[in-house]
């Protein structure tokens, strides 16, 4: 098991490195003037001649990345114009827009993405593994017709219009719970939980239906092996069957697909976020490439990267603890 993690921790530091030199090449070679468009559009030549300089865009670009990586290590000092700031590891750089800080910025909005996919992510899974293990073990009955029939209309409908039938009925017409609102978990726990209860619902119940779908698919074909006829033909009891043999040899897929979704849902839930005013990473993301301001957005995402790469490894070590066939290598 040691040797495995180190493996996986030298994995993730490559793919990092790597995921860093494509966001970088591809960010900031995309045609356009930043200068420009961070001075302004009033700006004249000579001002937007000084922003380049400050922002130092006229640097070769694997001058520009070597700084990046010394910022990440040791940290680095930044001229904002009036005053030297120093900006300590590891370091993302100046948002070019409000010289704030991008590992503080980050850190500012990264709690409230947490708290939107953890919890959305308990919810998908007891429903998404239930609903799926329950059509499995009723294959060819009612039930199983009905459960299909839900997760295919799950994954068909926007995340956005869920959101919207939720607020309508629950916060409109039974008024059962306040238009959401964030509030940090820190300043009060149960109303971080209650303002957040519909934002989790409609993120869970989106992915719920993909996570039923293959645990249904991966049970079908768990319950057909040798070993599972084994213990029917030793007497073993059906739900024992189920619940302790089938399902643990058919999560393997299910780790998989929970890692890249939580991974990916850490700055992807841009919908819901917006949805519902949540202020985390996917939303401040699509605003920091609205403005170009490529240090945010190549700051976040090396976050996101961090989270699926870091959420991969977590699984990898899961497989072994579901399925010990598994072999750890």
């Amino acid at each position: 098991m040691t040797g495995f993690l180190a493996r996986r921790v030298l994995g993730a530091v490559v793919t990092l490195f790597a995921i860093s030199v494509i966001v970088y090449v591809v960010f900031y070679v995309t045609p356009g003037n930043v200068a420009q468009i961070t001075c302004g559009p009033r700006c004249s030549p000579a001002q937007v001649q000084q922003v380049a300089e400050q922002l130092h865009l006229n640097d070769p670009l694997y001058a520009r990345y070597w700084d990046f990586l010394q910022g990440l290590v040791a940290g680095q000092d930044y001229s904002t114009g009036t005053a030297v700031q120093h900006c300590s590891a590891p370091c993302l750089g100046l948002s070019y827009q409000s010289d704030q800080q991008v590992t503080a910025l980050i850190l500012a909005k990264l709690p409230v993405s947490l708290s939107l996919v953890f919890g959305a992510m308990v919810l998908w899974l007891i429903l998404g593994v239930g609903t799926g293990v329950l059509s499995a073990w009723r294959r060819g009955r009612l039930t199983e017709r009905l459960l299909t029939g839900v997760t295919l209309a799950g994954v068909a409908t926007p995340v956005f219009v869920i959101g919207l039938v939720l607020m309508i009925v629950v916060c409109g017409q039974l008024q059962l719970l306040p238009f959401p609102q964030y509030v940090a978990f820190t300043d009060d726990p149960e109303q971080w939980a209650w303002n957040l209860l519909l934002p989790w619902l409609s993120l869970a119940l989106i992915e719920a239906a993909a996570f039923a779908r293959l645990t249904r698919a991966s049970m079908l074909e768990t319950l057909a092996e040798d070993h599972i006829r084994t213990f029917r033909a030793y007497g073993v009891g059906e739900r024992s069957v189920i619940g302790r043999h089938a399902l643990r040899g058919a999560l393997a897929p299910v780790i998989a697909l929970n890692a890249n979704n939580f991974g990916s849902a850490v700055g992807g839930a841009v919908l819901t976020e917006t949805l519902f005013g949540l202020p985390g990473i996917g939303q401040e993301l699509v605003h920091a490439v609205k403005v170009v301001d490529l240090p945010v957005v190549v700051g976040m995402v090396l976050v996101i990267g961090f989270f699926v790469v870091v959420a991969n490894a977590v699984a990898d070590v899961l497989y072994a603890v579901a399925d010990r066939r598994v072999v750890l290598a």
